[in-house]
């Protein structure tokens, strides 16, 4: 049986650097109903649970105009994670991919980012479907799936090029 933050056979941990502050703000909290990474989906399901989104102030105003969207991409920050690994057994098989090949919570720099269903938004709390992450995760950001999003602001050179250069 596979227990919480556990090494498997072959997988690998390092000792990270210290920490540096990026200068990250979490702007609110998720509300699951996980609260163990033995019981979260791996991935989100669009017709799973509904999650609340609780977005603090003075964030609160920045959902202006986001319920037009169907979808949304929410980062989150998997605040339990483990952040050595480099080396990873999914499958808990002796078989070892690399961290960055793998969608798993346990990276370096734990942000974890799903295409989420929007269900509404109601004041401060935005609801949706499709999340993996455990009850209390910090939010990091909230942006428009991009497949459903043209940009506001005027076109730029980058916009149009294609092909290196």
């Amino acid at each position: 049986m596979v227990r919480e933050n556990e090494i498997r056979a072959a997988e690998r941990a390092v000792t990270p650097p210290p920490a540096t502050d990026a200068g990250l703000v979490f702007i609110g909290r998720i509300h699951t109903p996980w609260d163990s990474r033995m019981v979260t989906p791996r991935q989100g399901r669009h017709d799973g649970p509904t999650c609340r989104i609780e977005v603090f102030e003075p964030w609160v105003v920045a959902l202006d105009g986001l319920a037009q969207f169907e979808r949304l991409e929410v980062l989150y920050w998997p605040h339990l994670s483990r952040r050595d690994l480099v080396l990873q057994s999914p499958a808990n098989d002796g078989t070892v991919r690399g961290t960055f090949s793998l969608r798993s919570p346990a990276r370096p720099n734990p942000i974890g980012t799903a295409i989420a269903q929007l269900i509404g938004v109601e004041g401060a709390t935005v609801l949706v479907r499709g999340l993996d992450c455990l009850d209390g995760t910090p939010l990091l950001d909230l942006k428009p799936d991009r497949m459903l999003f043209t940009p506001i602001a005027p076109p730029q050179a980058g916009d149009f090029q294609i092909g290196d250069p």
